[in-house]
C-alpha cells in the first residue's frame, strides 16, 4: 500500500453519545498499537457499560493502515462495524479502536437507523478526540573510521537527520532516523563512499 511520510493517530481516549428513539449509543475511541491493547480495552468498556446489549466496535492499526477489522456483535450485518469502521477511515486516522455501546430504548430502529446511530456516535468521539500527526521514519546505522567523521557529519547537517545515539571511538557508529521518503536516497549518499558502512535498523 502507497502512502505517505505523516499519518494520524489520537492523542488520548476520548468518548461520544448519540440517542435515537430511547435508545443510548455511547461511543469510545483508543489509541492502540497491537491485538492485546484492543483486547484490554475491550474488557475495559465491558466493565463501564454491563448493562449495555451490543458492544459494536472497529479498529485500524499501523502507519500504513493495513490491518482492519470491524464487528456488528449480534446487530444485523454491517449496520455497525462498518459505520465505524468508515468513520475512522473518512478522519483518515489509524492506531485506533472505537467502539459504540447500545442501550436499547425498546423501539427497534431499523437498518438505516442503526446504521445512521452507530455513524453518528463514533464520529461524536472522534469530534472530542485530540488527533495528532506522526512521521513515519527510518533507523539507519552508520559504521566508519575517525578519519570519515568530517564527511559523516556533513552528511547529517547537509540532510538535516536526526541522530539517535553516537558512538565515537577509533571505529565510529552512529544511528540516524530520517523520514522514509527520504531515506532510499540518504542510503545512497552514503553507499557512495565505500568506507562508510550503512544499514538498516527498523521504521518506526
Amino acid at each position: 500500500m502507497i502512502f505517505d511520510d505523516t499519518y494520524n493517530e489520537v492523542k488520548k481516549p476520548s468518548s461520544g453519545i448519540y440517542k435515537e428513539k430511547g435508545s443510548k449509543f455511547i461511543s469510545y475511541s483508543y489509541p492502540v498499537y497491537t491485538e492485546k491493547d484492543i483486547k484490554d480495552r475491550m474488557e475495559e468498556v465491558k466493565k463501564i457499560e454491563h448493562s449495555a446489549r451490543h458492544y459494536c466496535y472497529a479498529f485500524v492499526l499501523h502507519p500504513d493502515k493495513s490491518f482492519q477489522r470491524s464487528s456488528d456483535d449480534g446487530e444485523p450485518s454491517s449496520t455497525a462495524g462498518k459505520p465505524i469502521l468508515g468513520q475512522i477511515l473518512s478522519n483518515n486516522l489509524t492506531n485506533i479502536l472505537i467502539i459504540v455501546v447500545r442501550h436499547f430504548g425498546g423501539v427497534k430502529l431499523g437498518v438505516s437507523g442503526l446504521i445512521r446511530s452507530y455513524k453518528t456516535a463514533a464520529a461524536d468521539t472522534i469530534l472530542n478526540s485530540q488527533i495528532i500527526t506522526k512521521i513515519l521514519k527510518e533507523q539507519f546505522e552508520v559504521c566508519f573510521k575517525y578519519p570519515q567523521m568530517n564527511v559523516v557529519m556533513r552528511l547529517v547537517k547537509e540532510f538535516d537527520l536526526e541522530v539517535i545515539k553516537t558512538d565515537f571511538q577509533i571505529d565510529c557508529k552512529l544511528i540516524f532516523a530520517v523520514p522514509k521518503s527520504k531515506s532510499l536516497d540518504i542510503e545512497d549518499t552514503f553507499k557512495k563512499n565505500h568506507e562508510i558502512t550503512i544499514e538498516y535498523l527498523k521504521t518506526s
